[in-house]
């Protein structure tokens, strides 16, 4: 029951937060080919994004990805917060009756690790689905996938098995460090408010403060391995299923650096917050609410 918990209050964040799933892709994505002649910028910020997409692929384009996004969600988060909520019902994260810091960073570290690769071949088809535009608004590389069963079919059928966990490199300690970041700072920001007893213990605004203090902390420490993810997951490979634009995290990383300086590996920050803010407080808030009326 924790597993389908915590899958069920991340599906419901991601029907919320999909359309600024698909313009933080976006935004990652753009100015990546520069050094191939091709510079491809045409989103200045998150809302002229958000607009131009609108307008050039309609109001389904913001929706791309959402069935993929929703099994991610599902499996991901699933597993992640279920396996975190089994961890903590132990007591595994406390010293003293009080929440230990280190053992929960290692906590949602470790349950982020098993999460990321349980739902990395759907996050793959996800972020190939939400780089589909229209050529005048294209950015990145283009696949061709009609839907998320033909695009894992397909990458199947010319890569295989371990074809549909490319890109795991980067998603592993993407996932990992969110993950250690988001429930270390979730579960420390709801002892603080019980403590300060600015709500009442059982009080539904407990959970959504915790969310909203945890959502800041996990943008800056995500977004930089959440660019170098979305790029190595829809880079373009070659037959034998090598990327053609990186070997893997570490040269994504250091070519993003060294080509667009540290604001490269910011890009999408304000799309990074809006997306992955709401999705951090109102999962975690969906998560602990749940949990209270299932116990």
């Amino acid at each position: 029951m924790d597993f389908i918990l915590g899958g069920v209050a991340a599906c419901g964040a991601c029907l919320f937060t999909n359309p600024l799933e698909v313009v933080k892709t976006r935004m990652q994505l753009q100015g990546e080919l520069k050094s191939r002649g091709t510079y491809q910028v045409y989103y200045r910020n998150v809302f002229h994004a958000f607009y131009t997409i609108g307008k050039v692929d309609g109001l389904a384009g913001l929706q791309k990805g959402l069935v993929p996004g929703l099994f991610y969600q599902f499996f991901m988060n699933g597993v992640r917060l279920g396996s975190f909520a089994i961890i903590e019902s132990a007591g595994h994260i406390h010293t003293n009756g009080r929440v230990s810091a280190l053992k929960t960073i290692a906590a949602g570290a470790a349950a982020g690790v098993v999460g990321a690769v349980m739902g990395s071949p759907v996050y793959l088809v996800k972020t190939h689905l939400q780089s589909q535009s229209t050529s005048s608004i294209a950015v990145g590389h283009q696949y061709k996938h009609q839907g998320m069963i033909h695009a894992l079919r397909v990458i199947h059928r010319e890569h295989g098995i371990l074809g549909l966990w490319r890109g795991s490199s980067a998603a592993v300690p993407r996932v990992s460090v969110g993950s250690a970041t988001q429930l270390s700072t979730f579960s420390s920001s709801k002892e603080l408010v019980i403590d300060l007893q600015v709500f009442p213990k059982d009080s539904w605004l407990v959970a959504l403060s915790a969310g909203m203090i945890s959502s800041v902390m996990v943008v800056l420490a995500m977004t930089p391995f959440d660019v170098v993810s979305t790029r190595l997951y829809n880079q373009p490979v070659d037959h034998l299923g090598k990327g053609q634009l990186y070997k893997g995290f570490t040269d994504c990383f250091s070519k993003t650096l060294k080509k667009e300086g540290l604001t490269g590996l910011y890009k999408g920050l304000g799309a990074s917050y809006f997306r992955l803010g709401p999705h951090t407080i109102l999962s975690l808030f969906f998560w602990d609410e749940l949990r209270k009326l299932y116990q």
